[in-house]
């Protein structure tokens, strides 16, 4: 499988190294080329540094021919314009998109991009453990606690 990934963060090289291990073919942009430094020594992907908003950048990505395309930079308006770039324009067949803002996932959900909410998605996991622990715990503790 082909994946053009947009952004070098934590996320964005663990995504490409896992992706790379298992044998796919991984191209990585970023606009700091500092930020390939965080992907690991035996990644045997590409790197690009540029936007993923720059058509020119993902063509040299090998968007035109990539199964996927993953946008997870800190910027949610880049990731949305890179995520309709990649679907509109190039036709990627698998479009997913990192969002912050809660309202701004569910408008773009709606409009057909796959998004993931990292503040939805922490938000519903950390209140599970608390509710989770407070049912173990019987009707609260008592005390500061």
């Amino acid at each position: 499988m082909k994946v053009v990934i947009m952004g070098c963060g934590r996320v964005g090289a663990r995504i490409a190294a896992l992706l790379d291990n298992t044998g796919n073919q991984v191209s990585v942009i970023d606009i700091d080329s500092q930020a390939f430094r965080r992907l690991p020594v035996a990644f045997g992907g590409e790197t690009v540094i540029g936007t993923g908003i720059d058509e020119d950048i993902l063509r040299r990505a090998g968007i035109e021919d990539a199964d996927a395309f993953v946008a997870v930079t800190n910027g949610d308006n880049r990731n949305i314009m890179a995520a309709q770039v990649a679907r509109m324009v190039f036709d990627v067949p698998e479009v997913v998109c990192r969002i912050y803002d809660p309202v701004r996932e569910d408008t773009y959900r709606r409009l057909g991009l796959t998004t993931v909410c990292p503040t939805t998605t922490m938000s519903a996991i950390i209140l599970d453990l608390v509710m989770r622990g407070n049912e173990d715990e019987g009707h609260g503790r008592g005390g500061d606690g």
